[in-house]
Formats: C-alpha cells, sequence, structure tokens
C-alpha cells in the first residue's frame, strides 16, 4: 500500500487553483527559502510543534519525556529543542493542545477519502485536488498514486511545485496533472541559492519542459522586499514567461509575517525578521513590468 507523510489536509482550499478545492500538504522539501511560510514542512520526519498560548502548564510533559526536553524557564514550560527527538509522547498526553506532533504517514486511500467528502463543491465550483507542500516531488509515488485515484474519480487536479527535481520524477508525475502551480523566485542563480539553497538552472529548465507538455501553468512569484523584487530580476522573468505557450496566470504574492511564529513553535530560526510588506504601488510596478512582456493575466494576491 503506498503511503505518505503529510502535515495538512485543507479543505475549501481557494488560492491553490481555480474553484473551491482540497489541498494535501505533503512533508519534505529541497529547498530553504528564507521567506518560507510553512517551516514545518521542510524536514521529511515528525516535529513538534508548541504553541506557548494554550499551555495551562499541567506538567504532563515533562512525566513522559524521557529526553528533558520540557523544562521551566522563569516559571514558564519551554522545549529545549536540542534535546527533542519528536516522538509525540508529550503530544499525546498534552490535553490543551499547546504540544503538536507535525507528520503523520497515511495511505492513498486515507487521502482520498477526505477528498472525496467534498466532490459536489469541487464540481459546482469547477475546483479540484491540490497536492502542496513542502513539496511534492520528493514524494513522488505517493504523489502520483494520489492524482491517478483523483483523475479516476474524476476530479481537477493541481500540482504545486518548486520544480527542483529531476526531469523522470516529474514527467511520471504530470500524466495525472491538469495544472502546475510553479513557484520563480529569483532569475540569477548565485542569489536564487543565496536564497533558497538551491540555484535555479534545474528549475527554469523545468518549466519549459512542463509547458512543452502543453499542460496549463500558473506562475506564482513571491515577493519579498530587497531579495527579488528588483526590475532587472523582473526583467528576466518576463523575458522567461513570455516565452511559454501554456502560461495561463502569474500571481504576485506579497510577502507577509504571518508564518514568523511558526519557527518560533518549532524551534527554528526565522532569518527575515523586521522585514516590510511591500507597498501596493511597489507591487503594481513590478506588475506593470511584467504585462510589458505581453503577459496579460498577472495577478497581486
Amino acid at each position: 500500500m503506498t503511503t505518505g507523510l503529510i502535515f495538512d489536509i485543507k479543505h475549501f482550499a481557494v488560492h491553490d487553483g481555480p474553484g473551491i478545492r482540497t489541498t494535501v500538504f505533503v512533508k519534505g522539501c529541497p529547498l530553504r527559502c528564507l521567506w518560507c511560510h510553512n517551516p514545518e514542512s521542510l524536514t521529511s520526519k515528525p516535529q513538534l510543534m508548541y504553541t506557548p498560548s494554550k499551555c495551562i502548564e499541567c506538567g504532563y510533559c515533562m512525566k513522559v519525556c524521557g529526553q528533558g526536553a520540557h523544562i521551566i524557564v522563569n516559571g514558564k514550560h519551554e522545549v529545549d529543542w536540542s534535546r527533542c527527538e519528536a516522538c509525540g509522547k508529550c503530544a499525546e498526553e498534552c490535553y490543551s493542545g499547546a504540544l503538536e506532533l507535525v507528520g503523520r504517514e497515511v495511505s492513498v486511500d486515507e487521502v482520498m477519502e477526505e477528498v472525496l467528502k467534498d466532490k459536489v463543491f469541487y464540481e459546482n465550483s469547477k475546483g479540484g485536488l491540490t497536492i502542496s507542500g513542502g513539496e511534492p516531488l520528493m514524494q513522488p509515488e505517493f504523489t502520483a498514486e494520489v492524482f491517478r485515484m483523483a483523475k479516476a474519480s474524476g476530479l481537477h487536479t493541481a500540482l504545486d511545485t518548486s520544480g527542483y527535481a529531476s526531469w523522470s520524477v516529474i514527467e511520471e508525475i504530470l500524466e495525472h496533472v491538469d495544472l502546475v502551480l510553479y513557484d520563480i523566485k529569483q532569475m540569477d542563480s548565485e542569489r536564487h541559492r543565496e536564497y533558497t539553497g538551491v540555484p535555479n538552472e534545474l528549475i527554469t529548465e523545468n518549466l519549459k519542459k512542463i509547458d512543452d507538455t502543453g499542460r496549463s501553468i500558473w506562475v506564482r512569484i513571491p515577493l519579498i522586499p530587497r531579495l527579488n523584487d528588483g526590475e532587472d530580476n523582473f526583467r528576466k522573468i518576463g523575458e522567461l514567461l513570455s516565452g511559454l505557450k501554456h502560461l495561463e496566470r502569474v500571481d504576485l504574492l506579497r510577502y507577509h509575517k504571518l508564518a514568523e511564529s511558526k519557527y518560533e513553535h518549532t524551534g527554528q530560526d526565522y532569518r527575515l525578521k523586521g522585514m516590510d510588506t511591500p507597498e501596493k504601488d511597489e507591487i503594481q510596478h513590478l506588475k506593470d513590468i511584467l504585462e510589458g512582456f505581453g503577459l496579460s493575466n498577472v495577478i497581486i494576491s
């Protein structure tokens, strides 16, 4: 039985493709984007999340933790992340839900059971299933099988990806995919490596190959002040996208700080503290640059 490691299934998602959708979030990602808004997705194994505001300081977590990861500092419960092995025992004993083990192994059948609960909404809104992450291409067998069963059930399917994988992996999954949501971040490969941990040549190459298959494409560009919002970068993005034959839409995703607390709650450092959200007139200017390359469906999200 094919299984995968996921960290969430979101019903009534309206930003991950057309219509009302269910988005399955898989765990694991080869990139380490400085602005990642799903830091709980990065590792390919379960991890603990601690939300201090929910803690009632009952002390049960300390009793069951064999590693001594739960400690009291200045009268407050904290987690010593260097000791935590993400065994999940503390989360099982946490009455208040302050402790949660993020990441669970599920079968394809279990996923489809959840997804098909909302089939009537997909039909009425022309929605469907999206697999996101993390990076779905890191779990190719699971991702391909979920998409295969979704297509067999008559659902529209969308793959949300960074495109950082071998073409053989992508090609196999695309067989069951109607729409590809594709991230483009920075056209300078060295800067791309600095901000995400990987170069961008494979990503741009795979985008062109996906276009050659005839699959519909929505490109999504996260706007991160001072990292990728320069005019030169957007002109190069415009040049790349203007050569695509099956590009239907470009989303400009305005940077936000909503995920900042997730880093603290999972014991990770957030390296963009203090980063400002870009102003609307700045985003409009970037939109104008892309439209100057003949791109007609550029949306500020």
